[in-house]
């Protein structure tokens, strides 16, 4: 959703960087702002994106009934009451996989128009405006549009309740298609003025509004699954109309109150009473952003305190090391404090990208770099692991083992797929990794927030004057980092550069997880050659002094292997490390270890560890190799047992990969946690 917070009023402001009223204490610079540098670690995945995901995602829309649906249902419209809507043709699952099938269409539009605003192409635009025509022709007269109840009235999806919204808070999704509608045709008018698509969204937005509420006559409901209530906000923030941020703040206030209550949908107790993550991870996450945003927006500071407490649960006790969240393949939900299984995680890739908007919006809130820390990490971990690096085939969950055989995708599958019968995850890749440029910068007053490190040139809007950018990095691979200044009318800011928890010897900003070696990494920064010295505040070291064209900020931070082991508590992971370098986790594939299981592996007390380029010979999408950085650890032993039974130890050495990069060679064995002791095997 909101992965560009500062929507703008106007096409033209948006595009330029200027920020809107948001509400926020700090504000994100608009991801048109900041073009990042092509062939690098981030160009190739927004190329990836942009050259073979989206396109992909729409091919599938044609080849999965996507587009079908809504032809379908304007056919219903047009011809009320014929005979083929109560043939067995029509019964599902023939006409329609799931009743949420639609957002497909909307999210691949979404990331499609993030592509626009960046790389202009009139065959894409001509191409989304014929698929606008489809989907608005399939909008009943009073603007309801949702195609699982429309093709057949009488006979509809059988999760969608006979009537409207009767099964909205079960299974319905009603309000999560207008949700994913909303912010697509929100991205579509801003990367092309047009009000076309955001002319329906609105008009179902309306009939929403009039049917969906507190007083007499309404349906009591709210979303059964969320992210309704992001883009609402984001619509008033579009169109100035307060009555959309009225209902997302309604839809939030009256969770728990409705006649639904459970944990699984997260209304199990009204919001602001919630102190843990509990249920559905996508749901969850999607909500407690959707309440940052409201907050931001009324000033409910009981959102705040709210949100604030379910993110340190969250951080502090369900936290994979990859950044993931939801352990739980039942119910695809978080589990109990400390409770994080590696063969059977779930880790649902939607639900990482939750978590981005849940960080960043905490960093927009605080403007602590902790909230970017975990930002990182599960950018760079728990996302890109679920899209193959040529762009191609995608993960659902996204497990920290696995051992050939268990089938953990949504498919019953063990390897990357070019799509899923529930696409949430191709298709909300499409819309997120375009967007991710916009993660990279913050400002208040006359702070400028240097938070992600990738290769970008971007013009900064700071206290009204604009400030252009060239940032210049081979991260995550290495630690040096270059920013000039290019242009500047902003004479005097502060330049505020996030110093990460791995250099500052922080895992993650709780005790969940801790390095286990002695390495203490060190940090530098210069300007024009000035060594400079300042004190750390909330993550950040601050440079202020008047700047000039040319002025050129370089940073170092020693990027050595780390180990890690996890807090006592968290069981699976008892006795055993992992390994980290930089912002990236690794993990042990068995194709790299041919002479060791790699879950045999134990750990000896000093790993001696080296790193080495690597290249992965892709046998996945289109074949093409990729190297990356792995880790060569020595000082390692495999653990056999004989044929009488008795244990043989031998040494060996093991290679590691970065976790996103596993399994693009098909299944097979896959660790990030090592046995380093004793306790891993009680």
């Amino acid at each position: 959703m909101v992965t560009v917070l500062i929507a703008a009023l106007s096409t033209n402001a948006f595009a330029e960087g200027k920020a809107t009223d948001n509400g926020y204490p700090y504000s994100q610079v608009p991801f048109t702002a900041v073009k990042i540098t092509p062939s690098t670690f981030w160009g190739d995945r927004i190329k990836a994106a942009r050259e073979t995901t989206i396109p992909l995602a729409f091919s599938k829309c044609e080849t999965q009934n996507r587009y079908s649906n809504f032809t379908k249902a304007a056919y219903t419209l047009t011809h009320p009451g014929h005979s083929g809507l109560h043939t067995k043709d029509y019964d599902v699952p023939t006409f329609m996989g799931f009743c949420f099938d639609d957002t497909d269409v909307y999210k691949t539009i979404e990331g499609a128009s993030y592509v626009l605003q960046t790389y202009p192409d009139e065959k894409l635009k001509t191409y989304i405006d014929s698929v606008i025509t489809i989907v608005g022709a399939a909008q009943e007269p009073d603007g309801y549009l949702y195609t699982a109840r429309t093709i057949n009235p009488a006979k509809p999806h059988q999760w969608s309740g006979k009537s409207r919204w009767v099964e909205e808070e079960v299974l319905s999704h009603e309000l999560y298609n207008l949700g994913h509608m909303v912010d697509a045709a929100c991205a579509h008018y801003q990367a092309t003025g047009k009000t076309n698509f955001l002319d329906i969204a609105k008009r179902y937005a309306d009939c929403v509004l009039r049917e969906v509420g507190p007083n007499d006559g309404q349906a009591h409901v709210v979303p059964g699954h969320q992210i309704a209530e992001m883009a609402l906000c984001r619509l008033y923030l579009i169109t100035g109309e307060k009555k959309y941020l009225n209902e997302a703040k309604y839809m939030l206030d009256y969770r728990g109150k409705t006649d639904i209550h459970n944990i699984y949908t997260q209304s199990l107790q009204p919001v602001v009473d919630q102190k843990e993550a509990v249920g559905h991870a996508v749901r969850a996450g999607y909500m407690y952003a959707g309440m940052a945003d409201v907050a931001a927006l009324t000033g409910d500071s009981s959102y705040v305190k709210a949100i604030e407490t379910i993110c340190e649960n969250i951080i502090g006790k369900k936290y994979y090391l990859t950044g993931g969240v939801g352990a739980t393949h039942q119910g695809e939900a978080f589990d109990a404090n400390y409770v994080l299984p590696n063969l059977t995680a779930y880790n649902e890739t939607c639900a990482a990208i939750s978590m981005v908007y849940l960080f960043e919006r905490m960093f927009l809130f605080k403007g602590d770099a902790r909230y970017v820390d975990c930002l990182e990490r599960t950018l760079y971990n728990g996302v890109i692991s679920g899209m193959s690096v040529d762009g191609g085939k995608f993960f659902y969950p996204n497990p920290l083992s696995a051992d050939g055989k268990y089938k953990f995708n949504a498919d019953n599958t063990n390897t990357r797929q070019p799509w899923f019968g529930c696409a949430c995850c191709p298709s909300n890749l499409c819309r997120f990794i375009p967007s991710v440029p916009g993660y990279v910068y913050g400002v208040r007053d006359n702070s400028l927030y240097v938070n992600l490190f990738l290769g970008n040139t971007a013009t900064i809007n700071i206290a009204g004057k604009n400030v252009v950018l060239q940032q210049t990095t081979e991260y995550p691979w290495d630690g040096d980092i270059a920013i000039k200044i290019i242009a500047s009318k902003a004479k005097d800011f502060d330049m505020k550069i996030r110093i990460p928890g791995w250099v500052r010897g922080e895992v993650v900003p709780s005790d969940l997880y801790k390095y286990s070696d002695e390495k203490q990494l060190g940090y530098s920064r210069s300007v024009n050659g000035e060594k400079m010295e300042s004190e750390i505040e909330k993550g950040y070291f601050s440079i202020k002094r008047k700047w000039k064209k040319g002025d050129v900020v370089r940073i170092h931070f020693d990027m050595q292997p780390r180990t890690v082991v996890a807090n006592a508590k968290v069981k699976d992971d008892l006795g055993r490390v992992a390994f980290e370098r930089g912002p990236l986790v690794y993990c042990a594939e068995g194709i790299d270890n041919p002479d060791a299981n790699v879950h045999n592996i134990f750990i000896g007390e000093t790993p001696k560890i080296s790193v080495a380029d690597h290249t992965i010979q892709n046998t996945e999408g289109d074949n093409r190799p990729f190297t990356v950085k792995s880790l060569v650890v020595d000082n390692v032993q495999v653990m056999t047992t004989l044929d009488s039974g008795r244990l043989s130890v031998r040494d060996t050495s093991l290679r590691l990969i970065p976790y996103y990069s596993w399994n693009h060679r098909g299944a097979g064995l896959m660790d990030v946690w090592f046995a380093s002791s004793l306790e891993a095997f009680k």
